[in-house]
């Protein structure tokens, strides 16, 4: 198990372009294995994807993705950007409620559910411009963890 000193972070500022979401991935994997992480891959790239394109699908300015670690075995993964309004599924609503909201053909609109399904914790905060001088409505963060798996034993 690798020893992760707590105190780095990462924070990309991505232009709106649809290939930011891609950069971000690739920086990812490029962090994780640095780390050492490198069994977090899989699950943090899908929040890291979901996160980022939600950004560049629903807002028409650039965005920030950072990365951090929350303890030895855990990381945060987090997406701001300028659009203010949280989606439905990160302001509490319940899941039988979301549930009901998507449309089962629909050809969009799920990934913020894989978000809530893989992650450990997660979570979102809107900002005033009080927080973000210069930013009307200052935006949004939405954020999301995970971590090593407890090993079983036999």
């Amino acid at each position: 198990m690798a020893t992760v000193n707590p105190s780095w972070a990462y924070t990309l500022h991505l232009p709106h372009d649809p290939r930011a979401p891609g950069i971000a991935r690739a920086t990812l994997r490029a962090v994780l294995a640095t780390y050492e992480l490198g069994e977090l891959t899989d699950t943090a790239e899908l929040l890291a994807s979901e996160l980022v394109t939600n950004a560049q699908r629903h807002t028409d300015s650039p965005y920030s993705f950072r990365l951090r670690p929350v303890g030895p075995d855990r990381l945060r993964l987090a997406v701001w950007d300028a659009d203010p309004f949280l989606p439905p599924s990160f302001t509490g609503t319940a899941s039988s409620e979301m549930a009901a909201l998507a449309d089962d053909t629909a050809e969009e609109g799920r990934g913020l559910h894989l978000v809530q399904a893989c992650a450990d914790r997660w979570g979102g905060y809107a900002f005033g411009s009080a927080y973000y001088p210069g930013r009307p409505g200052g935006g949004k963060l939405l954020w999301a963890e995970c971590g090593r798996k407890a090993r079983e034993t036999w």
